[in-house]
């Protein structure tokens, strides 16, 4: 007997997702999958350190079913609608989204932070609108593919060495220098390329200030740099942060 209520509640369950009317079950049913497929996500963004996490990923992605169910609902209930378009909510999403995906973005003077949480967000729009077109394994396997890129490309790009990152080198020199052709070189010679520099000369405190936009890898030798930046002149400072400061 209880096996046979369970088998007719997996049954009404089973009935419900896979319908393609939209109904309050099945809609329950899809914004739960949604929740739970964009929370899967979010909870790996959070994890990194990322401004967008398991709250953030779960509604943008229910929302984005939610346009889905609008725009399936619509034409099912208003078949008389002369001038309605039932794509255009769902089409809106993919534009719509795009706004908190640049607010995902951190630009920092020198550096950009957040593409990856970016595209995340844009993506997991798209598979709650794929659950809300009742294409559950389709959005399953996309947020599996998604967590493998994520998670295991990332492990590779460190493992080979392939992580690149922006800094800003703020070098403060008891002088007027007249080159900076030597700490081009020094750059140089420890693989790093330089994207631009600023020189700033103190006359009156008779000093230079350089602050050089670099690209290097996460798993360069600072402390050996930062050891033959200074052997090039009399320095009195140096620093390195991820924010240009002038």
């Amino acid at each position: 007997m209880e096996t046979n209520g369970l088998f007719d509640i997996w049954s009404y369950i089973s009935d419900a997702m896979n319908s393609t009317q939209v109904s309050t079950p099945s809609a329950i049913l899809k914004m739960l999958v949604s929740l739970i497929l964009g929370g899967i996500i979010g909870f790996e963004r959070k994890r990194k350190g990322q401004i967008a996490g398991v709250r953030t990923f779960a509604l943008i992605s229910m929302g984005a079913t939610l346009a889905m169910l609008l725009s399936i609902y619509i034409p099912q209930e208003y078949l008389g609608l002369k001038n309605g378009d039932p794509g255009r909510i769902a089409a809106q999403v993919v534009t719509g989204i795009g706004f908190l995906g640049a607010g995902a973005i951190i630009q920092m003077k020198g550096s950009v932070r957040g593409l990856t949480t970016a595209a995340g967000i844009w993506i997991v729009a798209t598979i709650g609108m794929a659950v809300g077109a009742g294409l559950y394994l389709v959005a399953v396997v996309s947020t599996f593919f998604i967590m493998i890129i994520l998670v295991t490309f990332e492990k590779y790009e460190r493992k080979i060495n392939l992580v690149w990152e922006t800094k800003i080198v703020c070098i403060e020199v008891n002088d007027i220098l007249n080159s900076i052709e030597p700490y081009k070189y020094v750059f140089h010679k420890f693989g790093i390329h330089i994207i631009d520099e600023f020189l700033r000369i103190n006359y009156s405190a008779n000093n230079t200030t350089i602050n050089f936009v670099i690209l290097l890898k996460d798993k360069s030798d600072y402390v050996s740099l930062f050891d033959e930046l200074k052997s090039v002149n009399d320095t009195l400072s140096i620093s390195l942060s991820s924010e240009l400061n002038i």
